[in-house]
């Protein structure tokens, strides 16, 4: 059956309007879903389609008869051309809508005039069931939550820092605007973090705020800039979260932007850092300061990283298999220490929660004698301590709450002793004998 674009449309004709969408440097929005691909750039096939519907027929306010999704889609590929799913991004990471000139300097990598190429012979294409060869747009899944109003006294309601702790931390991120936030395990370091973020810009909104996780295969290409394959099995050139991050904090400059950066000495932080080592610095903020990125193509802009930008991090001191963090990268940031909380902001949590009061104070002794013989271990130390964290969400059901904490101790606490003393597993046993008496 012939379809209607196949009578209207030809593949001379769609060259023809990519040609002219070129010429214009016309802001097209990239589709939601899906991309047609040519020579290295992206555009919206439905679009794509309607410019070239108009031009075929000579009418400037015609309308292409087909739906976005498969079938127009299915009529493209008819015409020898590649549609795409949309490569993923990171939550809170688009790219800049209408923005397709600044892609196409990022993708487009061949050199010379671009020359147009007879259409290749089609291979047979096997049957496929209906099912399967129909593609359908997927629902949305996720929606950020409405902002809510964040100010200092819910803060001080959800965290265990008195007020004094609280303003430093404050004071040191508006002063360097790079913070490192480092404890032991369990110590609501990203916690903090995110309120730290929600404090500076008084709601909870998450627009500007991007959290990203190191670890050790996360690197240069991932974080600024780097070759990574297409979805046609070849490499590109695309920037990373932070590029992307820094332009769009670029664009709303009388708003902060935060760069959350969770467990960030489990990478190697100099290699992935590259040239934000000198752009992070508070006096090295800005346009004027812009240096060129390696991987950058003639003629492309330098970056820069905008002075409404604040990176938070975090660091957990227990891990024994990372390395200290290089001193350069030290003497950018601010260090703020966070401890175990075993003492009243505890105790009134799990009092409000209902859970009972004896049970209360065998907790909170119990774990400040366990970090008391953990800071004392010569192998060990402080840093090596056990956080409030694991029993921040005690059960809505009072009578639970007995139960839940035996197996918190039995669960996650004892496996935690028994890397702890790996080579002295008696005394392991001994420790979460002591946690675990009468539960």
């Amino acid at each position: 059956m012939v379809t209607p674009s196949a009578s209207l449309l030809t593949r001379d004709q769609v060259l023809r309007a990519l040609r002219q969408l070129d010429q214009n440097g016309l802001q097209m929005p990239l589709s939601t879903v899906y991309d047609l691909v040519y020579r290295g750039r992206r555009y919206a096939p439905r679009q794509v389609a309607q410019l070239a519907y108009r031009l075929a027929t000579g009418q400037p306010e015609a309308q292409w008869p087909l739906r976005a999704g498969a079938p127009t889609n299915q009529a493209l590929e008819a015409l020898d051309f590649t549609i795409a799913t949309k490569r993923p991004t990171l939550e809170n990471s688009p790219l800049l809508d209408g923005d397709v000139t600044a892609q196409q300097q990022a993708e487009d990598l061949y050199t010379g005039s671009p020359r147009e190429t007879a259409p290749a012979k089609k291979a047979p294409v096997k049957p496929v069931s209906t099912e399967a060869a129909e593609a359908h747009e997927p629902p949305v899944a996720y929606e950020r939550p409405a902002p809510m109003p964040y100010p200092p006294e819910m803060a001080r309601a959800e965290l265990f820092l008195a007020d004094q702790e609280l303003a430093a931390a404050q004071a040191a991120l508006a002063r360097r605007r790079n913070l490192l936030l480092q404890g032991p395990p369990g110590t609501g370091k990203t916690y903090l973090a995110r309120r730290l973020a929600w404090l500076a810009q008084g709601s909870t909104d998450t627009a500007r705020v991007e959290l990203v996780q190191f670890h050790p295969s996360y690197s240069y290409e991932d974080f600024v800039q780097g070759f990574r394959p297409d979805s046609q099995g070849g490499f590109r050139l695309r920037d990373g979260l932070l590029v992307e991050f820094c332009r769009r904090a670029a664009q709303e400059p009388e708003q902060p932007y935060f760069l959350l950066i969770d467990e960030l000495n489990r990478g190697n932080v100099a290699r992935i850092f590259g040239e934000l080592l000198l752009l992070l610095e508070a006096d090295k903020r800005g346009p004027a300061h812009a240096v060129r990125l390696p991987y950058a193509p003639t003629g492309s802009p330098p970056f820069f990283v905008p002075e409404n930008v604040f990176v938070i991090g975090t660091m957990n001191l227990a891990d024994r298999s990372l390395s200290p963090l290089d001193y350069a990268l030290r003497r950018r940031f601010a260090f703020v220490r966070l401890r175990p909380e075993f003492g009243e902001p505890l105790r009134a949590l799990l009092a409000a929660h209902g859970v009972p009061a004896d049970l209360v104070v065998l907790l909170t002794t119990r774990l400040l004698d366990l970090n008391q013989a953990i800071a004392d271990d010569p192998e060990l130390g402080p840093d090596f301590c056990v956080g409030h964290s694991y029993f921040c969400q005690p059960p809505t059901n009072p009578t639970e709450a007995a139960t839940w904490l035996r197996l918190i101790l039995e669960q996650e606490i004892g496996p935690l002793l028994d890397d702890y003393w790996l080579d002295q597993p008696a005394k392991a046993t001994q420790q979460k004998k002591k946690l675990l008496a009468g539960l």
